[in-house]
């Protein structure tokens, strides 16, 4: 696992009161009284692309909130494969599963950049016992987790090339403007969606040329959906 840098970190818990991200994450229902029961330090952390957060199997330390950028949870087939099994986007956590068995389902790897707090074991377990409020938010968030891992499953990993790279666009479609999409290398599309890189990128080609999708970048990254409908239907 490759060491997490620690490029702009803060110790402590002021600035979870003042987290952008604050309502979207655990702590969203915490008071002052719960606050002060948080006594390990708390890192804000910025994290480059393509580091690996932890790994499946290993004992955890933490779980991690996201606060910026997009991760790929990734598991090892029998044959030998790399399945993503799901994105991770803002608000999120990963390695919420540590807080049943103390050990991560899935190795966690940074999309792209991203910025993470990571949020000691001990932390949370303390005030999931001491907290109501945060006891119930963790109860949401894992019942939320195990959802929409069904849903992507069954989303992305049934019906044509066509069926699924439709499905993954609507399914990336930004939180704060639903018009616009954000994608990722057409390697790590193939691994979620069980396609090889060739079909993904000729499903993409063939939905701009079509004029469903209109390209923002160079990098092939960027979209504005210009029909949702045949996106829907697909």
């Amino acid at each position: 696992m490759i060491p997490i840098k620690t490029e702009s970190a803060w110790r402590g818990t002021s600035d979870c009161r003042n987290c952008g991200i604050r309502d979207m994450v655990l702590f969203a229902d915490l008071n002052e009284q719960d606050f002060g029961m948080i006594h390990a330090p708390i890192d804000d952390l910025e994290i480059r692309a393509g580091t690996e957060l932890f790994q499946e199997a290993i004992a955890a330390q933490g779980i991690f909130t996201l606060r910026t950028g997009l991760i790929k949870l990734v598991r090892a087939t029998s044959d030998g494969r790399q399945r993503i099994v799901r994105v991770l986007r803002p608000g999120d956590v990963a390695g919420l599963e540590a807080l049943a068995h103390s050990r991560y389902d899935t190795d966690a790897v940074a999309l792209t950049d991203i910025s993470v707090c990571r949020i000691p074991l001990a932390v949370i377990q303390a005030l999931g016992a001491q907290s109501p409020r945060l006891h119930r938010r963790l109860m949401e968030k894992w019942s939320r987790t195990l959802k929409e891992a069904d849903d992507w499953l069954a989303d992305l990993n049934f019906g044509t090339a066509r069926n699924r790279v439709c499905n993954f666009v609507l399914k990336m479609r930004s939180s704060t403007d639903a018009q616009y999409v954000t994608l990722f290398a057409r390697e790590d599309m193939g691994a979620m969606l069980d396609l090889k890189m060739e079909t993904v990128s000729r499903e993409i080609s063939a939905l701009v040329r079509e004029q469903t999708l209109e390209p923002l970048d160079k990098n092939g990254r960027a979209y504005r959906i210009v029909n949702i409908e045949r996106l829907q239907v697909a």
